[in-house]
């Protein structure tokens, strides 16, 4: 095993995740009401394209890494999993520039025009409800998946092991869910 990177403080760790998590969470939730107009230089839309690729990657580091603990090189391991959190933190960045600096998208909107017209919406079917049910509940869950991930990363750091791998255990790969 590794030794620890961080001394165990419980309750400053709780306070510091439960702040963080509840600013994170109402960022984003508020983001669906700002807009700022600025001009970037560049298609603002980029961030989407970096976000998409940013969640793959993450998710490839992340399969990486189990794999890295069940052949029990736990140094590959916690380098891959900090590289993991670094780039879903610059995902989270990323994610606030998009929502602050294009106009709500709507699923269908093909023209982009902030209409969906009766054309558009025959286009997409029923994928339209999907895509809303799926929208509709991955804030909330990323919201309550974040606090676990960032417990599972202190508990992992502070060489509290058994409860890393317990806390991991409970949100396993269901860590891609707060991208």
């Amino acid at each position: 095993m590794l030794e620890p990177v961080l001394k165990k403080n419980d309750k400053k760790a709780k306070l510091l995740i439960f702040i963080f998590s509840v600013i994170v969470f109402t960022a984003i939730t508020l983001l669906a009401k700002v807009k700022i107009e600025v001009d970037l230089g560049f298609d603002v839309h980029l961030f989407a394209k970096a976000n998409a690729l940013i969640n793959s990657v993450v998710a490839f580091l992340l399969i990486v890494a189990l794999i890295a603990v069940k052949a029990k090189n736990y140094t590959l391991h916690k380098n891959v999993i900090l590289t993991a959190m670094f780039l879903s933190i610059l995902f989270l960045v990323s994610y606030i520039c998009h929502h602050l600096f294009t106009a709500e998208t709507r699923f269908g909107d093909t023209n982009l025009d902030g209409i969906i017209s009766e054309t558009e919406k025959a286009a997409v079917g029923n994928s339209r409800m999907i895509y809303y049910i799926i929208l509709g509940t991955h804030i909330p869950l990323a919201g309550i998946i974040l606090p676990f991930i960032l417990f599972s990363a202190y508990r992992g750091l502070t060489g509290e092991f058994e409860k890393h791998k317990n806390l991991y255990a409970l949100h396993g790969l269901s860590g891609f869910m707060w991208q």
